[in-house]
């Protein structure tokens, strides 16, 4: 798989961004460690899921472009495989839910997608999308768990790795599981010493747990601010390769998401969705002790200006509610 990897990232040139990789003192200071962060949130259409879109859709056959694409998605890998189609001339529809943030599917729609929407607490999106698919002879790009996906959002790592030479640890954002396994093959391609870790946000914990039990555990609709995260469970590829290649899975909870994006805002100026700043999250809350070189994915920065505006205010809100239960 290392190997489909090393391909991707050949696929790739040209094509997909070579992200940044950035580092802040403070972090450093406050965390005790060295740590790098890859900046995914400076990918086309802002978020990793580019690299997994272009690399799977690149490889259709000819008479599959012809007839278009379909997949499921809360909006990154929604956008990605918009983008990707009208890069390459076929036609993608998307299956999103109602409550999708606005401002990826905009950009969905931005990018030539034709949506479908659902209602996630009485529909299931894999149901929707087959429908639609058996109806119009779509093929399917779903939005982790396939190994043309794995492998390409495996190329952020890759690329992480070959900048910064001997990185003890990387903690990796985890929804279905497409990025971590990816990166986590990637990292012990290079690096096998390299310890990898999964991070879910704690009311998501589904891979936590499948993880930790060797049993595929679920978690239907997870109220959590890091809407990227909100997949019901790890995949029926991702799955394996998480418990062969991860060495951990931690949790962080909401306010230490809030804090991280936060952190991330003001002392490093970098605009970042709650999904892609979970791994800072877990070093600021100490979910994990760094220590050597630390890398950590950050996986997105598309994040709107409610939302933004939701976590900036955040501990005023919370002051001023205490104040006024005082007064």
């Amino acid at each position: 798989m290392f190997e489909k990897i090393k391909e991707a990232q050949l696929r790739l040139k040209g094509v997909a961004n070579v992200t940044p990789v950035v580092s802040s003192r403070t972090l450093n200071q406050r965390t005790g460690a060295e740590v790098f962060l890859k900046c995914e949130s400076f990918q086309r259409v802002g978020a990793f899921k580019f690299r997994g879109a272009y690399n799977a859709v690149s490889q259709l056959k000819d008479e599959q472009k012809s007839k278009g694409v379909i997949t499921y998605s809360s909006g990154n890998h929604a956008q990605a495989v918009a983008l990707v189609g009208k890069l390459l001339g076929v036609e993608t529809t998307v299956v999103m839910p109602e409550n999708a943030p606005e401002i990826k599917r905009k950009a969905t729609q931005a990018y030539g997608a034709r949506i479908v929407t659902y209602n996630p607490a009485a529909d299931v999106r894999e149901e929707v999308a087959k429908a639609v698919q058996d109806k119009y002879g779509y093929t399917l790009i779903p939005p982790f768990d396939h190994p043309d996906i794995v492998a390409g959002q495996g190329t952020a790592a890759l690329e992480l790795f070959q900048e910064i030479k001997d990185i003890d640890t990387l903690l990796v954002p985890c929804g279905g599981g497409g990025l971590l396994s990816g990166s986590a093959i990637a990292a012990k391609g290079i690096n096998p010493n390299c310890r990898v870790i999964g991070i879910e946000p704690e009311v998501a914990d589904d891979a936590t747990k499948s993880f930790h039990t060797k049993i595929l555990h679920s978690v239907k609709n997870p109220p959590t601010i890091a809407d990227g995260t909100r997949t019901a469970s790890l995949g029926k590829i991702t799955f394996p390769l998480v418990l062969q290649y991860v060495d951990d899975m931690r949790t962080v909870t909401e306010d230490s998401i809030i804090e991280a994006v936060q952190f991330l805002f003001y002392r490093m100026k970098l605009v970042v969705e709650p999904s892609g700043a979970l791994g800072i999250a877990a070093l600021l809350s100490a979910s994990i002790n760094a220590s050597g070189r630390t890398g950590a994915i950050i996986s997105g920065g598309n994040i709107d200006a409610a939302t933004m505006s939701l976590i900036l205010n955040h501990s005023a809100a919370s002051r001023n509610s205490k104040l006024k239960m005082k007064n």
